[in-house]
């Protein structure tokens, strides 16, 4: 069984859009997938507006759970105290990502904005659940100016927690790109050591199921095929 993380430089980098590539593309390999997003917030209860795991569901037709939803558009452990709401705990998280390990072929726990973010009670971040688990790490990083700082910071922490980086990914190709897009996509190897696994078009969220299969596949197959443990 695999279990890949997926982080990002900041947030609104694209996270759950590739979550979604990825498992669009395992589950054309005919392989069972299942999605966690330990903490949701910025989604009022009963709102109108698509969770994460629900983006997910629209585009790659994979279901996912959702540990714990705020309402408050805060980093998760802010979120809960100010919504009087219990924090996440790590044991809770690692229990259900082990649980949806031991059924299906592979897992992907979406975190939130970047690797620093406390998760939860003790402030335990994606890291933590990375190293309980003995996930890799996936970072989604912008094309944008910035970039190369924020993706050297990240994969720096990461393999500082004693954590594998499995790759990096922009998870949003501007249609137009700008000298710093066109330019960071031979320097982000360079600053991070890091292949740079695909990038994904902006609007990307925004396309029918079929279109985004043949392009999550386009994208993803050889990479997911390459995973530790993934089925083949």
């Amino acid at each position: 069984m695999t279990v890949l993380m997926v982080t990002g430089t900041s947030t609104g980098v694209g996270k759950t859009v590739v979550t979604a590539a990825l498992a669009a593309t395992a589950r054309a390999d005919g392989l069972t997938v299942a999605v966690c997003k330990p903490a949701q917030t910025g989604i009022a209860d009963g709102g109108l507006d698509e969770s994460d795991i629900e983006v997910v569901q629209r585009l790659s037709g994979v279901r996912g759970i959702e540990l714990a939803r705020f309402p408050e558009p805060l980093a998760p452990d802010v979120a809960a105290r100010r919504s009087g709401r219990p924090m996440l705990e790590l044991d809770g998280v690692l229990d259900a990502v082990r649980v949806l390990d031991a059924a299906h072929d592979l897992v992907l726990v979406e975190g939130a904005g970047g690797v620093a973010v406390r998760l939860g009670a003790d402030g335990f971040t994606v890291l933590d659940i990375a190293r309980g688990v003995g996930a890799s790490v996936l970072i989604v990083a912008s094309a944008e100016l910035g970039t190369l700082n924020h993706s050297a910071l990240t994969v720096a922490a990461v393999r500082a927690a004693g954590v594998e980086c499995a790759g990096l990914v922009i998870g949003s190709w501007p249609a137009d790109p700008d000298l710093a897009a066109r330019v960071n996509l031979d320097e982000l190897p360079l600053v991070t050591e890091l292949e740079l696994i695909a990038c994904l078009p902006e609007g990307a969220g925004a396309l029918e199921p079929a279109e985004f299969d043949a392009l999550a596949n386009a994208k993803f197959g050889e990479f997911t095929g390459s995973l530790p443990g993934y089925p083949t």
